[in-house]
């Protein structure tokens, strides 16, 4: 099969396709055709840096997934696709599935297959959706879910989210107005509309006034970039109001959170913002593009078409 492989980590060049051995299915796994993955943030921080760099700068990463994943080699964090086969033991799936899901750190999306733990995060995609659509939603539509359940966004808050138009940022937007928040999405000059679109009741530019200046107050303030720390936060929240960040609280990614983004998704409640589709043989293209920073939402790679049953 074809893969992606981070040769020696670096610039978007060190990202070569190669010719690997296909995964071969244990009786507790499905392999999954992948039709479409993404490129994130991540996933830049990875090629450049390594899974050891990567893990000194992310405390959460080492907590979840420990040191010794530093060495793989294949990129791609989620994914979606066809159930290929499913193993002697796996029960949950079967073949010709239509499913999406999340590799965690391990990787391995960046490839014509993959195989996964039948237990794993994944979930049948939702008809309503494309590949393309399906593989843009866990990472951030999950970690958007977690951090908000996690400061307890109630009906009538008023939440401010600064990283409106990024992968977590977008979900987050659409995740506070489903909770009946009122929303306040910060963003640069160029994301506004589609910042507004997402449901926000007021959106925000960076670029052209000072956020930490404003007499506005938040029940609960969502860095979902890590630029906007607590320190600047504080004084704009109110007497029992909520900080979180993506740079300092931990995401814990569950079956059941993939499974409620997936009930929004079908439901046409949240949906996946992608900014650009690129082929697998455009990777370095694509890694390229988000580490620019110009990113609004996902990227996605389309790795080959497969066809649902």
């Amino acid at each position: 099969m074809k893969a992606v492989i981070c040769v020696k980590h670096g610039s978007p060049g060190r990202l070569q396709i190669k010719d690997v051995r296909r995964p071969v299915v244990k009786k507790d796994e499905v392999l999954v055709r992948i039709a479409a993955t993404t490129v994130t943030a991540g996933d830049v921080v990875l090629r450049k840096q390594g899974y050891l760099q990567f893990l000194l700068l992310w405390p959460l990463a080492t907590l979840l997934f420990g040191i010794r994943n530093q060495r793989k080699k294949i990129l791609g964090h989620e994914f979606a696709g066809i159930v290929d086969s499913v193993g002697e033991g796996a029960t949950r799936f079967e073949k010709g599935d239509a499913v999406f899901g999340t590799t965690g750190f391990k990787g391995g999306g960046h490839a014509e297959y993959i195989s996964c733990q039948e237990n794993s995060i994944i979930a049948l995609k939702p008809e309503n959706l494309s590949f393309e659509e399906a593989a843009a939603l866990p990472i951030g539509g999950v970690s958007a879910l977690h951090l908000l359940n996690k400061v307890h966004v109630q009906p009538g808050e008023r939440v401010l989210i600064y990283g409106a138009s990024g992968s977590i940022g977008t979900y987050a937007v659409q995740l506070a107005r489903h909770f009946k928040a009122e929303v306040t999405g910060v963003c640069s000059t160029p994301n506004l509309g589609l910042v507004e679109s997402l449901g926000a009741d007021t959106v925000l530019d960076y670029t052209r006034e000072d956020i930490s200046a404003t007499e506005e107050r938040y029940d609960v303030i969502f860095d979902t970039v890590g630029k906007f720390p607590r320190s600047k936060a504080q004084k704009l929240l109110t007497e029992n109001g909520r900080y979180i960040s993506t740079h300092s609280s931990p995401v814990r990614e569950k079956q059941e959170y993939l499974s409620l983004i997936r009930e929004l998704a079908e439901k046409g409640v949240i949906k996946a913002v992608i900014d650009q589709l690129f082929p697998l043989e455009k990777i370095q293209e694509a890694h390229a593009y988000v580490e620019s920073g110009r990113k609004k939402g996902n990227v996605v790679i389309q790795v080959q078409p497969v066809l649902a049953r």
